[in-house]
């Protein structure tokens, strides 16, 4: 069953790697990493089962063509790589490097219950398990009825900065979504990815998004996104009161945290709010 809630949890690596990936191949991909458990140590021999149905129920899209994205993409993901930065953290790694992943190990279609099911790869699995520093969260929904490849990138980019402003360099866009040579003009970028991105987001997330150039003399260089939620949803009153003074799991942090709040911050926040303390 679909949850209204299902929450995506990623290291800001992942938000800010290299990659491509298709709409279909970004819906199975975060459907599988709303699965991921936070609560207990997970291997990469951990299976992840994506269904037709629940595709297309998620998305709003006909049962039938969530059957041949499911497919299409399940012979597609296998192959597709992500490039990471990884910063010196002055113990195994002592200068800065750039890495080239996959997403996936393995992936097994089942043609007669239109599923399939997936093994993260081992590289990639640690930016979405092990999450002590800085990561981004948002709920699946958010996203689950874009049509646009870039609306779906761009959203995380957002959702990174809950200051509700973010200046991106158009040289660090650019690569984030493995542009390269294409649409070399502003014009060009702005009809093709842009306006697209930006009218989904604005049609299917819970934010209003508009935008603007800066440039440098003549030239663009950066793209500034202002942004606000639609609507703010206020805390039920009648939360349990002992449930929230007891302990904090993992999973509670993830599903509280603030997007770009790292893992110690979230923890400390969230402790004093359960205690009365702020």
């Amino acid at each position: 069953m679909i949850q209204d809630r299902q929450l995506i949890v990623k290291s800001n690596h992942i938000i800010e790697a290299s990659y491509r990936l298709s709409v279909a191949e970004q819906r199975v991909i975060l459907s599988a990493i709303s699965q991921v458990r936070r609560d207990k140590p997970v291997t990469d021999e951990v299976m992840y089962s994506v269904t037709a149905s629940d595709l297309a129920q998620l998305c709003g899209t006909d049962p039938k063509t969530a059957y041949r994205d499911l497919q299409n993409a399940a012979e597609r993901l296998q192959t597709r790589r992500v490039s990471l930065v990884l910063e010196p953290d002055g113990i195994t790694i002592r200068s800065k490097r750039r890495r080239v992943t996959c997403w996936v190990q393995t992936v097994d279609y089942i043609d007669q219950e239109g599923r399939i099911e997936m093994r993260f790869g081992k590289d990639i699995l640690p930016y979405l398990t092990g999450l002590q520093r800085e990561f981004t969260r948002y709920a699946l929904s958010d996203v689950a009825k874009m049509t646009s490849a870039y609306g779906i990138r761009l959203y995380e980019l957002l959702a990174q900065w809950p200051e509700g402003h973010r200046e991106v360099a158009l040289d660090d866009l650019r690569r984030w979504l493995q542009l390269e040579d294409r649409y070399p003009s502003i014009k060009d970028l702005k009809r093709r990815v842009l306006d697209p991105a930006v009218e989904q987001i604005n049609e299917h997330s819970p934010l209003k998004l508009t935008w603007s150039q800066r440039k440098t003399g003549r030239k663009v260089t950066h793209l500034v996104f202002d942004y606000s939620p639609k609507s703010t949803a206020r805390p039920s009153k009648n939360a349990d009161t002992k449930t929230k003074r007891s302990k904090l799991s993992d999973d509670d942090i993830a599903k509280q945290a603030r997007p770009g709040e790292t893992w110690e911050a979230a923890r400390s926040r969230l402790t004093q709010l359960s205690l009365g303390l702020t």
